[in-house]
């Protein structure tokens, strides 16, 4: 097995290399791939980031794989297979950002139906006294940093879309309320989860908040603020104020990245700790994050060096390719908040790491995608 290095690898064809895997191993598993099987957040973000990569490098039959797949669940009139409203699941309107290029793309009714729905769903999702999205139904009261991603930028390019600019401003009053309530004065890091009732086994009697910084979490916020920012009009009065915090939680996230590898720990401040590891997704969202904010102006040059030192990093120490193919390793397979996972350290070291899932193929795709076009 062999780790690819920077200065012979172009990030590109190492896109290409994941893509092509995917379509042959959809192909391969016949008429029932893992994409098809639900309507999920981490198959519609690996069909986002197939799409994308179809855009960029002018390869169409990625975008007409990531259009057959979205297909099998949206119905003629707009319903959607296999999702339910009434879940009110911040994690099933990830899948929903794919539907704005296609009806572009298109203009099929049934499209624009399917958004009008998912959309619906946000316009009544239960909320904090504040107002903020319960991260689902059945964890009342409890806002995650996961379902800033899932929920927020669809919101905001469907006020865009759809000329609703009340839903832009929802979108950004959901970024900063959690960023508000999650966010410790002295790391300038964001807590994974806030309980308003704190009633949780996870959450601090006094604050709701949870116990550490995952980094996974951290990359769905950062990826958020950036794409949420896609959506907003320059002359929006709180637009300032988000591209402000954004600034803020990447140079407190500079901080903590690791001077030797140029990575994010699972845990991000506790680097030195036993157990400990450099986590391949949220790094990648990082990289993601941080491109896409130099290229957009919303991070100032000083931010270029650690976003090359952590792109450099995810192909030195995370990505390896062998007789089977290109691989992404040391991805953490998943981690939450409930009964049975309290959000200690222990808890945090202890879920499985994984290789190759979409979980951080996805984000991988996205981040050398947008490092290709900020170079």
């Amino acid at each position: 097995m062999t780790t690819l290095k920077t200065t012979n690898f172009a990030g590109t064809a190492w896109v290409r290399k994941f893509a092509d895997r995917l379509l042959a191993e959809c192909n391969d598993q016949g008429e029932h791939p893992w994409v098809m099987e639900r309507w999920a957040y981490v198959p519609g973000m690996q069909l986002m980031a197939l799409a994308q990569a179809g855009e960029q490098l002018d390869r169409p039959e990625y975008m007409a794989f990531a259009k057959q797949h979205m297909d099998t669940f949206v119905q003629e009139d707009g319903r959607i297979r296999t999702y339910r409203l009434e879940e009110y699941n911040l994690d099933q309107i990830n899948q929903g950002k794919n539907l704005f290029a296609l009806h572009g793309a298109t203009g099929e009714p049934r499209y624009a139906e399917a958004a009008h729905l998912l959309a619906a769903q946000l316009v009544s999702q239960p909320r904090t006294s504040e107002g903020g999205f319960w991260h689902k139904k059945v964890y009342p009261f409890q806002m995650w940093l996961d379902g800033l991603y899932m929920a927020s930028p669809f919101l905001a390019e469907y006020g865009k879309t759809f000329d609703r600019p009340d839903l832009i401003d929802e979108a950004l009053h959901q970024l900063l309320l959690i960023e508000r309530r999650t966010r410790d004065p002295r790391t300038g890091l964001l807590y994974h989860g806030w309980d308003e009732s704190k009633e949780q086994e996870w959450a601090d009697s006094s604050t709701g908040l949870s116990s550490h910084f995952w980094s996974r979490a951290m990359g769905w916020y950062a990826m958020a603020v950036v794409d949420v920012l896609d959506h907003v009009p320059v002359t929006h009065r709180q637009r300032g104020t988000v591209v402000g915090i954004f600034q803020r939680m990447m140079g407190a996230l500079v901080r903590v990245q690791d001077a030797d590898s140029g990575l994010w720990h699972q845990v991000l401040d506790q680097g030195g700790r036993k157990g400990n590891y450099l986590e391949a997704s949220g790094s990648c969202m990082f990289v993601y994050a941080m491109a896409k904010g130099l290229r957009l102006g919303y991070l100032e040059a000083n931010f270029t060096e650690p976003m090359r030192r952590g792109y450099t990093g995810i192909l030195r120490h995370l990505v390896t390719e062998d007789e089977q193919g290109i691989h992404l390793n040391r991805i953490c397979h998943g981690a939450g908040l409930s009964i049975d996972r309290n959000g200690s350290y222990d808890y945090y070291i202890s879920e499985a790491v994984v290789s190759d899932t979409p979980m951080g193929v996805a984000p991988l795709m996205l981040a050398v995608l947008e490092v290709e076009r900020v170079q």
